[in-house]
């Protein structure tokens, strides 16, 4: 008879510590998905402002650098784009859109032999609006610009 007791205890217990936790998460527990950081590389070390085509860079090492870190990477298809998806319970979106960068390490050589082979492609992000996947809210982030820094 103890046994059930000390049961229905535990139970008890963790029945009311799910509240607790929900709670602590406030307004943001029904918004918690994933952010989806997705763009597409281009070959060129130039700014593209009069819209002429430029090839895309596949094969393309992209990496996620907040403060310094490599949070996280993708490499582009053979269409030049690139998906990184982070969980928003472990990073902080305004956070990520004010200090962190989207950074191509792979030499812009590999994709034309004219351009350098030193120096990065460099983004900032930019919130491109959330989507809604069954129950979960996905934030869409995208990069602002590819800059060659050399």
């Amino acid at each position: 008879m103890s046994l059930k007791y000390l049961f229905v205890t535990l139970l008890l217990i963790a029945t009311m510590a799910i509240p607790q936790v929900k709670a602590q998460l406030g307004l943001l527990n029904g918004l918690l998905g994933s952010i989806n950081i997705q763009g597409i590389v281009t070959c060129t070390s130039k700014d593209n402002i009069n819209g002429a085509p430029t090839p895309v860079f596949s094969n393309a090492e992209v990496q996620l650098v907040c403060d310094g870190k490599v949070l996280s990477s993708a490499t582009t298809n053979g269409g030049g784009m690139f998906s990184i998806m982070m969980d928003s319970l472990l990073f902080n979106l305004s956070s990520m859109l004010n200090g962190c960068n989207l950074v191509v390490t792979t030499p812009l050589s590999n994709c034309n032999s004219n351009l350098p082979s030193v120096g990065n492609l460099i983004s900032t992000l930019h919130f491109g609006g959330t989507t809604l996947v069954g129950t979960k809210t996905v934030a869409n982030i995208a990069p602002s610009g590819f800059q060659f820094v050399p």
